[in-house]
């Protein structure tokens, strides 16, 4: 599979960290982006690389070139095959797809070469072609979804909406990004109505026309069944300000790029919701009783800087006695993590168990009255999570306020930690969720 890498950005943003040089070339521990985009690649299969240069590509090009050579970081071979096209005049961040479209007859990757990523591809990749779409969008939850697109889709993942940050959005929303990778057919290139005789050449205004890969090119895909997102906690960062640039590099020397590879067993800390994140109001019905405890969300921040996934896991009896629909659990879920996300904190996942055991309640659900393999204390929500992104259950943790929880927990094989009162065997006993964090979670790091 082809896959292609767009460097020709400027980066004026970031140009008082480097100014002389092209920003893919900015160096992160001691080796450029780029180049750590390319090893990344390389190391699973993915050999046949097209680079789209502009601003000062000279030197990416005198660097690279061919793919053949040694690096003069690492003193090993690149290991891959380079092709390279050049835009004397910017094409925009997809015109340069046209120029090149007789090299793609298949699927292929697009990345952007100012991102930093350590991701499955492989994995990524299976589920674009399980899926048989046009195109698939790498999507994660990240820190500042209200000043980012996001991205609306149905459970299947197909994508039903494509909100851009000037678009108008609803009151609350899934935290779920477009981060910047895909994998795309290039039937997307022959169906966009755009000519790519007229893509380079002058326009009326005397300036050549340029393609916007996400507005002209995906976000028309929106609602046809022909877009999907693959959601994965995996790091994906842009490093197009100071900011964001010295934020990776303290990653890079923690061990969270690479550590994030779904190739790798990851730690998750597991989190009940009524009680632990929201106030305990009993059985939630109403979406306006839901309101955030004090401090949870600086705490899944950290949990969020320290390299553990957060996953909430949480018995929704609700829905299988018919006082909470399923749209009406997701807005409330949505309030969870709009909330979070405007206090820079994000969720990896969210699972639920609608079902309930006990028979007897006006409206309820037949279907859903059943005694199944998720609802705590059994530990079905957790076995998933672990298959779902390769977690290792035994160096995690489950956090309640409930014997349910922690049994769970037990069950999962995790440590425990129960918010409040009482003895249930768990590992540890804590006032609340940023006293876990605060007391427990900074010795795991240093261990």
């Amino acid at each position: 599979m082809k896959t292609v890498i767009m460097a020709g950005g400027k980066g004026t943003r970031i140009s008082s960290v480097a100014s002389d040089i092209p920003k893919p070339m900015i160096k992160i521990d001691g080796k450029p982006v780029l180049e750590h985009e390319l090893e990344c690649l390389r190391d699973q299969g993915f050999t046949d690389i097209i680079l789209t240069v502009s601003y000062l590509g000279n030197i990416i090009m005198d660097y690279f070139g061919d793919g053949s050579g040694i690096s003069p970081v690492t003193g090993k071979p690149f290991g891959v095959h380079i092709e390279y096209y050049f835009e004397k005049e910017p094409l925009g961040n997809a015109g340069a797809l046209f120029k090149i479209k007789d090299k793609l007859n298949s699927d292929f990757l697009l990345l952007n070469a100012d991102a930093v990523f350590d991701v499955d591809f492989n994995r990524f990749v299976a589920f674009h072609r399980e899926h048989g779409g046009w195109v698939t969008l790498f999507t994660h939850p990240n820190s500042h979804p209200y000043d980012s697109g996001l991205i609306i889709a149905d459970k299947s993942g197909s994508v039903e909406k494509w909100l851009a940050k000037e678009d108008e959005r609803p009151e609350y929303y899934r935290n779920r990004v477009n981060a910047g990778l895909h994998v795309i057919n290039p039937i997307v290139l022959e169906q966009s109505g755009i000519d790519v005789n007229k893509v380079s050449a002058m326009g009326e205004n005397g300036k050549p026309m340029k393609v916007d890969l996400d507005r002209q090119l995906l976000k028309p895909l929106a609602g046809t069944g022909k877009m999907f997102c693959y959601d994965s906690p995996e790091y994906v960062k842009d490093m197009g300000t100071p900011e964001r640039y010295y934020s990776v590099c303290a990653d890079y020397k923690a061990g969270q790029v690479s550590g994030k590879n779904l190739k790798n067993k990851q730690n998750a800390i597991f989190l009940d919701r009524d009680g632990t994140i929201n106030q305990y109001v009993g059985f939630l019905r109403d979406i306006n009783e839901f309101s955030l405890i004090d401090g949870v969300a600086e705490a899944i921040k950290k949990i969020n800087a320290s390299g553990y996934l957060a996953i909430v896991v949480t018995n929704q009896p609700v829905a299988a006695r018919g006082e909470v629909s399923f749209e009406e659990l997701e807005e409330i879920h949505n309030k969870m993590e709009t909330l979070l996300g405007k206090e820079g904190a994000y969720l990896d996942a969210i699972y639920y168990c609608p079902h309930h055991p006990h028979k007897g309640y006006e409206g309820e659900r037949p279907e859903l009255k059943i005694d199944c393999e998720c609802r705590k204390p059994k530990p079905g929500m957790l076995l998933n999570a672990a298959k779902d992104f390769n977690i290792d259950l035994s160096q995690s943790w489950m956090i309640g306020d409930g014997e349910n929880d922690i049994k769970a927990g037990q069950n999962a094989g995790c440590k425990t930690a129960l918010i409040g009162e009482g003895e249930h065997g768990q590992t540890v006993t804590v006032a609340s969720l940023d006293a876990f964090v605060e007391q427990y979670l900074s010795k795991e790091e240093d261990n």
